[in-house]
């Protein structure tokens, strides 16, 4: 395992954060919100606290968690494809 990355966020983990002091930066930081286009990284911080202020439920904290993970993905998918075009016009 790679140990700059942290493993992926589960929902027992997302509802067990929320009760921290500073539960919307410990849980933006689990969700890798940096590894999004900037503004899916926005989008996803908004949600956070949403659903810290809010005191979701489960269902809630999946949701959350599957939405981070395909903003993640789909924005490696661009920077990928962004770079085969680049090297492709060279």
């Amino acid at each position: 395992m790679n140990p700059e990355k942290s493993p992926e966020l589960t929902v027992q983990t997302l509802l067990a954060l929320r009760k921290e002091n500073d539960a919307v930066r410990l849980i933006t930081e689990r969700l890798r919100v940096k590894e999004m286009g900037p503004a899916d990284h926005i989008r996803t911080k908004h949600e956070v606290k949403a659903f810290v202020d809010a005191k979701e439920d489960a269902k809630a904290a999946e949701s959350l968690v599957l939405k981070a993970r395909a903003r993640r993905e789909s924005h490696l998918a661009q920077d990928i494809g962004q770079r085969v075009s680049e090297r492709q016009q060279l």
